[in-house]
């Protein structure tokens, strides 16, 4: 074994140089030797094979983030978040498939930076499906200079990449648009107006206030349901059909006076006592 694969596990926590200078050290394994180790781990579960195997293709890592810098995150986050990907992959590599581990660990490398990117460069999240997440690493490069996108332009990179021409737009407005200091600079003069000053939390914090809430709460779901029960099976249905139902799609009257072959007007004095014997039910459980 080369002496430099028993050196300690590098960090990009810290000097980022110092780092990369550490990963290059260590050889590129010939594909013999890529394959004996990864036999052994898949086989043996050789947690030292593992090791040499994710040291040696570390330089990749460090190639792959680079490519990610124009983000605005820090180098060193996005080379940690392709690390993870490389482990991954090398813990489901197969070498019986006649594929390097490079070819292979190159996706989990990617896959983890793309989840990182999209998780941490703004807070609010801008791409959440998979189309949106092909337009968002896509739309830069597709983009020809700083001037905003022609009609033309978003016409042919939505069919180009298969995502609707609002999509585009919404993407591109995004990627302009500028994020605003929650707290005002020491710089700002006494007029200015931070966000901090008037996005307030309205959560309770008193203990006395979250026990309220907490038995509020199960009053409105043990206690209705409870109360539920006191009802026969008719009286419970035409209650579920009229108020516990999604909005837009409450029974009238007349739909539960066909189901039952009563008048509407019997439906409504069932529907009038079963609500009162559940007001009962739930001030007694309220007491």
């Amino acid at each position: 074994m080369d002496t430099t694969m028993n050196l300690p596990m590098p960090s990009a926590v810290g000097s980022l140089e110092t780092y990369i200078q550490a990963v290059n050290r260590f050889p590129v394994l010939s594909q013999e030797k890529e394959m004996a180790l990864a036999t052994r781990f898949k086989t043996e579960n050789d947690l030292e094979a593992a090791r040499e195997l994710v040291l040696s293709h570390l330089r990749v890592v460090v190639s792959v983030a680079r490519g990610y810098a124009g983000y605005g995150l820090p180098q060193a986050d996005l080379i940690q978040e392709g690390n993870i990907g490389l482990m991954k992959a090398v813990k489901r590599y197969d070498p019986e498939r006649g594929v390097r581990l490079v070819s292979f660990a190159l996706h989990w490398i990617r896959a983890e930076i793309h989840e990182f990117v999209v998780r941490n460069w703004r807070l609010v999240k801008i791409a959440t499906t998979k189309s949106q997440r092909k337009l968002f690493f896509n739309l830069r490069s597709l983009k020809k200079g700083l001037e905003p996108l022609k009609p033309q332009q978003i016409s042919e990179i939505a069919q180009q990449l298969n995502v609707s021409e609002h999509d585009v737009v919404d993407m591109e407005a995004r990627f302009s648009g500028h994020e605003i200091a929650l707290e005002p600079s020491e710089s700002d003069d006494d007029e200015s107006y931070a966000p901090i000053n008037y996005l307030a939390d309205n959560a309770e914090h008193e203990p006395s206030q979250i026990l309220e809430t907490a038995q509020h709460e199960q009053l409105q779901t043990t206690g209705l349901a409870n109360a539920l029960a006191t009802l026969d099976d008719r009286s419970r249905r035409i209650v579920e059909a009229r108020w516990l139902c999604d909005e837009g799609s409450a029974a009238t009257l007349h739909d539960l006076a066909t189901e039952f072959k009563v008048s509407a007007e019997r439906i409504r004095q069932i529907e009038q006592k079963a609500m009162g014997k559940m007001q009962m039910s739930l001030a007694q459980a309220a007491a």
